[in-house]
């Protein structure tokens, strides 16, 4: 992994807070919370701009990939 997609990692991370989401399904991050958050960091702005909507199409497919695999008796912190 190169610097630049570590702190997009990071910043996803740290930014999962911010996941916006409707009933049953997450539909992705406040990006701009995102940039904002890495701006402050001292990141790459121009590599998040880049990264950070990659990083937050897999992880919302795999999250809403999760949910609709859940039944009614699933954990709610599997």
């Amino acid at each position: 992994m190169t610097f630049e997609g570590w702190q997009a990692w990071d910043v996803a991370l740290k930014s999962a807070s911010q996941l916006r989401v409707v009933p049953g399904a997450a539909i992705g991050l406040d990006l701009g919370v995102g940039i904002r958050l890495g701006k402050a960091l001292g990141y790459e702005v121009a590599a998040l701009a880049e990264l950070l909507p990659a990083a937050e199409t897999g992880l919302i497919e795999g999250l809403n990939r999760r949910l609709a695999n859940r039944t009614p008796d699933t954990p709610q912190n599997p």
